[in-house]
């Protein structure tokens, strides 16, 4: 058994597992946390992390470097994606990071994120089904990250990673970029789909999405969608993990966040403040794809990159 530490950075969200890892089998949680820091706020229109973005990223990291030594963690890794691949100060941001956490953030391809994301996703999806009494998943998975600033897609089996496309649209990319009203336009609505179409079209031509026989949706967007789709009273991560969402109910809640407000979106039970302003478009990127693809149902894991990251982290 192996303690390590997982941070993940992504553009909306940094978030931090710790857990023992044996060589086999499942992992155990001890603390797994997430603050909505919005690293990239700004990065796509101007290219550059903002200082106010890289000072609310380090208070968080000063805290989760703190709990992995408390907790005796053995080995930490720093995983940071799509905003800080873009920006043309990444250099601040990374010299921020080793003089918080000790070492350099891992600032990782898409390919990469992807492959972390399909591990941690899978790993549990048949324990997940046995705690719903519901079939295993059939392979193979097309597991969906939709993070901040892009969206991972990679197709794989127990035997691996088959293809693997990494396309910039993510919640807050097309928040910034299109819906700008309270509620957004249908004209700014229309503006984000042909968004992630053409993005659609850039993951078809190298990921054989039709040898699909299960979605898999992670992040925080797709369990969201789930847990109100779900009618849940209040977010919770067992009840949401391994859940089975018709596309039927996909669309119907996509379509209830994007004619809502802010207030009103603000005021679901299950919503996370720091997720109010960008859920409807992260809503939106699984309900076009969903649809684009052809896809019944998305099997929901609470587990993702966070969890792919402790895996290779202790296993190699």
């Amino acid at each position: 058994m192996t303690r390590v530490a997982a941070i993940d950075c992504g553009t909306n969200s940094i978030r931090l597992l710790v857990a023992d890892v044996p060589q086999q089998g499942a992992h155990t949680d001890l603390v797994r946390r997430m603050e909505v820091v919005r690293l990239g706020q700004g990065v796509d229109a101007t290219g550059r992390l903002a200082p106010e973005a890289i000072e609310r990223t380090r208070a968080a990291l000063a805290e989760y470097a703190g709990t992995a030594r408390e907790l005796g963690a053995t080995a930490v890794r720093m995983a940071a994606t799509s905003a800080s691949r873009d920006a043309a100060n990444r250099a601040d941001f990374e010299k921020m990071v080793t003089a918080t956490l000790g070492r350099l953030p891992d600032v990782i391809t898409g390919s990469e994120e992807a492959e972390l994301s399909f591990l941690g996703a899978t790993a549990s999806l048949n324990a997940a089904a046995d705690a719903h009494g519901a079939p295993s998943p059939r392979p193979p998975f097309l597991v969906v990250d939709i993070g901040g600033g892009s969206t991972e897609f990679v197709l794989g089996d127990s035997a691996g990673v088959r293809a693997a496309r990494s396309v910039d649209i993510g919640c807050v990319r097309l928040t910034e970029r299109h819906l700008h009203g309270d509620p957004p336009t249908a004209d700014e609505i229309r503006r984000a789909e042909a968004d992630i179409r053409t993005a659609l079209a850039q993951v078809t031509a190298e990921v054989p999405v039709a040898e699909a026989a299960t979605l898999v949706g992670v992040a925080g967007s797709v369990t969201t969608v789930a847990a109100i789709a779900l009618g849940l009273p209040a977010y919770d991560p067992v009840a949401i993990h391994g859940s089975r969402i018709p596309v039927d109910a996909v669309r119907e809640v996509t379509a209830d966040l994007l004619a809502a407000t802010r207030e009103t979106r603000a005021a679901l039970p299950v919503m996370h403040p720091g997720r109010v302003d960008v859920i409807g478009a992260g809503a939106l990127i699984l309900r076009v794809l969903m649809d684009e693809f052809g896809m019944p149902e998305v099997v929901v894991s609470e587990h993702d990159i966070l969890d792919g990251i402790a895996l290779r982290l202790a296993r190699g």
